[in-house]
C-alpha cells in the first residue's frame, strides 16, 4: 500500500489539530479546575473520530488505513483530553460530559447496526457513513463556537426586537379597549 506525500501530510497536520489542546490541559491539571473552559469541542471530536474510524474499516470503505491510523489517534487522543476534564470538573458538568458519551456510543451502536444489516455494499456503506462523517466532521469544528452562540443569539434576538419595536412603534395602537376599560376600573376603585 503506497500513500502519497500530500495523505501523510494531512495526517500531520490532524495530530497537531489533535494535540493543540495541551496547553488547556496543562492549564486545568495545575490549576486542579476546569475553570471557564467547555469540553464541547473534545467531547464533540470523540464522535467524529469514532465515525470516522467505523468510516475506514474494510467492510464499509477499503484501503482507509491512514483515515483510520489518525482518527485512532485523535479518538485515543481526546479521551485524555475528556478524562482530564471529568477528574477536574464540578458533579454537574461531569454529568452532562456522562450522558454525553452515553448518547455517543448509543449513536454508534445504532449507526453500526443500520449499516452493516441494511447496506449490503462498502459502495453504500461508505457512502451513508461518509455523509454522517462529513456532517459530524462540520459539528467537531463549530462547537468551540458553543461558548459565543447563546451571547451571540441573544444579541441578534434583541437586535431584531429593536428593530421591530422602532418599525412599528408608530403604527401601534397603544390604547386599545380594553386597556381603556382596565384603566377606568383602575380609576373607579381608586376613587
Amino acid at each position: 500500500m503506497k500513500f502519497s506525500s500530500f495523505l501523510l501530510a494531512g495526517n500531520f497536520i490532524s495530530l497537531g489539530l489533535f494535540l493543540s489542546p495541551i496547553p488547556t490541559f496543562v492549564k486545568i491539571w495545575k490549576e486542579k479546575s476546569v475553570q471557564d473552559f467547555k469540553p464541547d469541542p473534545y467531547v464533540a471530536t470523540i464522535l467524529n473520530c469514532a465515525m470516522w474510524c467505523f468510516y475506514g474499516l474494510p467492510f464499509v470503505h477499503p484501503d482507509s488505513l491512514l483515515v483510520i491510523t489518525i482518527n485512532g489517534t485523535g479518538f485515543l487522543i481526546e479521551l485524555v483530553f475528556v478524562s482530564i476534564f471529568i477528574a477536574f470538573a464540578p458533579w454537574p458538568t461531569r454529568k452532562r460530559i456522562l450522558l454525553i458519551l452515553v448518547g455517543e456510543v448509543a449513536f454508534m451502536v445504532v449507526v453500526a447496526f443500520v449499516t452493516l444489516q441494511f447496506l449490503h455494499t462498502t459502495r453504500d456503506r461508505s457512502m451513508i457513513v461518509g455523509i454522517i462523517c462529513i456532517i459530524f466532521n462540520i459539528l467537531m469544528y463549530v462547537s468551540p463556537l458553543t461558548v459565543m452562540i447563546p451571547n451571540g443569539l441573544g444579541a441578534i434576538s434583541g437586535l431584531i426586537q429593536l428593530v421591530l419595536y422602532c418599525t412599528y412603534y408608530k403604527t401601534t395602537q397603544w390604547d386599545t379597549d380594553d386597556d381603556r376599560k382596565s384603566h377606568s376600573e383602575v380609576q373607579l376603585s381608586n376613587v
